[in-house]
């Protein structure tokens, strides 16, 4: 893997390059660019929730720069599954190229189109299933069932005259799926047969030894927990998780409870998921979170958003009393989701909240609630084993996962030159059953904060934090314009400081003495003077106050 970054040469003809955009050391933003002969297919385009170290930022995007000159040259965007991480930011690339076709399967797509409703773009989509094949320019398509925690996921094998590529997208091998679709192990072993070139599967549960747990032991717990559960219940997870739904709407059902969803995401892809056949609503159970408040506190389940400490999202507003569902005693909440990395923090500040009004908060730590939707080591081993590629790249994961992952690879005989550890930008070129690293793109991150879209830096990223964390000082000074000298000033202002502002009598002097030797050499200019303020008023309060807080210095000429 590069170091640093380097431009890859002109692709040749005939052979295939890979470029990873997003989900290589980070769990999100999944985006995989292929190249050949001029033409490029997506696969993949999520998007990445923010961390604690990323205050005000809604999205973080792919960096889609390097495809801006190249949009025309785009095939299609072909979507694995609907989850956030894997469709997010279809919308924002589709405002650069609207007509860009999309392919997924039915969930998938619907799930997307309602998505692309809200920002008023009418996609041009092509549904898929298993076993089918498209040609879309130098790109044979073939679309092959696995399990995962939403319905219609698939993975995709990429024929073109260079080789094959498999992308599993996110799967897992639950034996005794709740839809009785099973990955299509029989597939990949035909595939293998065939022989495939380069393997991208999916390395979030990579370093998780053994099997991932059936999603169906998940049921008898949720149904124990609601029915000895004296009051109102609240059930928390992700919005796109069909199979986790299915499961309370029939745990409610069976214990006499009616159901209501709470979240507007939540309700359009429940909605949606009822309307194509993939939740079954028994009848009668599902109510209005309108006329909820109706009926008694034990025979209600609220089916909410905000299993990932979400600060705007239900749970959380329900944890800092902000909603219209007042958390008590006797209250249970159950969060059946998994925590993504980065989330810890916030979730476990929403676990406490909620025991402090009295709830009993269960999650996978003290209870079977949920299980991954990722495979772990002993599936992919499985996998390696019947596929033997010749070519591995680990994606979807963080850099640890990555390394297990490979190292998986490398244990059934794969060897180390042939398994890639990448990051993303990394361009990676194949042929005739060859895979090399011949580049390194920069790409960053694309922040999406409030209707602003790729505005926000790294830099004003930095000056939050320091802003939340280490205050804010403002200096105001009037200077003689001729002279130089101090006529007004300085006025210091402070906040986010537990000193009184009389703490700053004693800089305002040096201030004062360091912008008289500034005009003694000739200094006039006002933004050479604030900078003589901000270093001045700098080292102060660092070597006094022992802060760094952000520094805004004003001087004006009269």
């Amino acid at each position: 893997m590069p170091d640093e970054i380097i431009d890859p040469e002109p692709l040749e003809p005939g052979t295939l390059r890979v470029i990873p955009v997003g989900g290589l050391g980070e769990v999100g933003r999944n985006m995989t660019c292929f190249e050949i002969d001029g033409k490029l297919l997506i696969v993949d385009c999520g998007v990445l929730f923010p961390e604690e170290h990323q205050p005000g930022v809604d999205l973080i995007l792919p960096d889609f720069g390097f495809l801006r000159e190249r949009l025309d040259d785009v095939v299609a965007v072909v979507l694995t599954h609907g989850h956030e991480d894997h469709i997010g930011a279809v919308p924002y690339l589709l405002k650069l190229r609207a007509d860009i076709p999309l392919v997924g399967s039915q969930l998938t797509l619907a799930l997307v189109e309602a998505k692309l409703k809200e920002h008023r773009i009418a996609p041009y989509s092509l549904t898929v299933k298993e076993g089918q094949t498209e040609k879309l320019g130098p790109f044979a398509l073939e679309f092959v069932a696995v399990n995962h925690s939403i319905p219609d996921a698939l993975a995709v094998a990429i024929r073109t005259d260079a080789g094959t590529v498999l992308a599993t997208g996110d799967f897992k091998m639950d034996q005794l799926p709740l839809d009785g679709r099973l990955t299509d192990l029989r597939e990949f072993a035909r595939l293998g047969q065939e022989g495939v070139d380069l393997f991208l599967v999916d390395s979030t549960n990579a370093d998780v030894p053994g099997f991932t747990p059936l999603e169906r032991a998940i049921g008898p717990v949720l149904d124990e927990v609601i029915a000895r559960s004296p009051r109102r219940v609240i059930v928390a997870s992700f919005s796109s998780h069909v199979h986790r739904v299915q499961q309370v709407l029939h745990a409610a059902h069976q214990n006499g409870r009616r159901v209501a969803l709470l979240g507007r995401s939540m309700v359009r892809n429940m909605t949606i998921a009822a309307d194509l056949g993939y939740l079954d609503v028994p009848e009668g159970v599902l109510v209005d979170f309108k006329k909820a408040g109706d009926i008694p506190d034990d025979k209600i389940v609220y089916m909410s958003t905000g299993s990932q400490g979400e600060p705007m999202a239900v749970l959380s507003r329900m944890a800092n009393r902000d909603h219209q569902i007042e958390i008590g005693e006797g209250d249970t909440v159950i969060l059946a989701s998994s925590l993504i990395p980065g989330n810890e923090n916030a979730v476990y500040r929403v676990i406490d909240g909620l025991t402090k009004l009295g709830a009993n908060v269960v999650h996978k730590g003290n209870a079977k609630v949920h299980v991954s939707g990722h495979a772990a080591a002993g599936e992919l081993l499985y996998c390696y084993n019947i596929l033997q590629p010749r070519n591995v790249l680990p994606v979807h994961g963080e850099y640890r996962h990555l390394v297990a992952n490979a190292r998986l690879a490398q244990d059934t005989g794969i060897p180390a030159e042939r398994t890639f550890l990448a990051e993303n930008g990394t361009v990676l070129d194949l042929r005739d059953g060859e895979v090399k690293v011949v580049g390194q793109l920069d790409l960053g991150f694309v922040y999406v904060d409030g209707s602003t879209v790729g505005e926000i830096t790294d830099a004003d990223l930095k000056d939050r934090r320091i802003l939340g964390e280490e205050g804010f000082i403002s200096v105001i000074v009037v200077v003689d314009a001729s002279t130089g000298r101090v006529i007004v000033g300085p006025e210091i202002h402070a906040r986010g400081f537990a000193e009184d502002d009389a703490v700053f009598e004693d800089v305002k002097p040096k201030i004062v003495a360091a912008l008289a030797d500034a005009a003694h050499h000739g200094v006039r200019d006002p933004h050479a003077l604030q900078q003589t303020v901000r270093r001045t008023v700098g080292s102060w309060v660092n070597r006094r106050l022992r802060r760094r807080p952000m520094l805004v210095p004003l001087v004006i000429e009269a």
